[in-house]
């Protein structure tokens, strides 16, 4: 099968040959995103590979049509950038990531709290200019603060017992709540109850209707003063 990669960088490209063998498939990689302007690139591929951040619109669906192909798979649990009602009026199959391994999200997620609340990342630039003053770099500790958890699935449930095991007080928000979070000192509250009370807020809900522009400034206005915000959901679900 003859499969047109879009928006592929080096380490990619190993990844899929070495899964690849050399024999199963014929892959094309192409550094562009997919978009209106480089559809027409993909004529003649039964299969496209895309990522999050390429354009599977109306216009871009029909030209993949025209051009023979048949599957789009995504390298992404997230589908919403693709029209699906498009996919199906043309006898497209569209396949995507089951699923990321929730561990490694949910480490990255507490990565990303230690990097902001040590300011990690200002210390280094400081340090390769040869200043090691503190001002500025001073943290908080999280042992007996408040950490809110909006979405509590698989990879929101590995972020609570990680902050339980950092000691912090859990504050969870969920349209169903996950019975290993409240088992681990969680407890479920009303959206507005967690936006005023905890210390760090992050997200790990899919992009949805309903979840777009869940924090806005109606949830800003509610927040304390320097709490420390964390967007690592999903990319999306439908």
């Amino acid at each position: 099968m003859r499969v047109a990669v879009f928006s592929t960088k080096r380490y990619e490209r190993e990844a899929f040959l070495a899964a690849d063998g050399g024999a199963a498939h014929e892959l094309v990689f192409f550094e562009a995103r997919l978009d209106r302007e480089t559809a027409g690139l993909a004529g003649g591929f039964t299969a496209i590979c895309a990522f999050v951040n390429d354009v599977l619109d109306a216009s871009v669906i029909d030209t993949l049509a025209d051009g023979g192909a048949r599957v789009i798979a995504l390298r992404s649990a997230g589908f919403n950038h693709v029209d699906i009602r498009r996919a199906n009026a043309h006898g497209m199959t569209v396949v995507r990531v089951p699923a990321y391994s929730p561990y490694a999200v949910a480490e990255h997620t507490v990565a990303l709290i230690l990097a902001l609340n040590r300011r990690i990342h200002r210390a280094h630039n400081r340090i390769r200019e040869g200043n090691f003053t503190l001002d500025g770099l001073l943290g908080f500790d999280l042992h007996g603060r408040t950490a809110g958890i909006i979405g509590t699935g698989r990879i929101g449930a590995v972020v609570t017992r990680i902050l339980v095991g950092f000691g912090m007080q859990t504050l969870l928000y969920d349209r169903c709540e996950n019975q290993q979070c409240s088992a681990l000192g969680g407890r479920y509250v009303e959206l507005s109850e967690l936006l005023s009370s905890a210390d760090i807020v992050t997200l790990h809900c899919p992009l949805t209707p309903q979840t777009h522009h869940l924090i806005g400034a109606e949830a800003i206005a509610k927040i304390k003063p320097g709490v420390m915000l964390v967007n690592w959901p999903r990319r999306a679900s439908n």
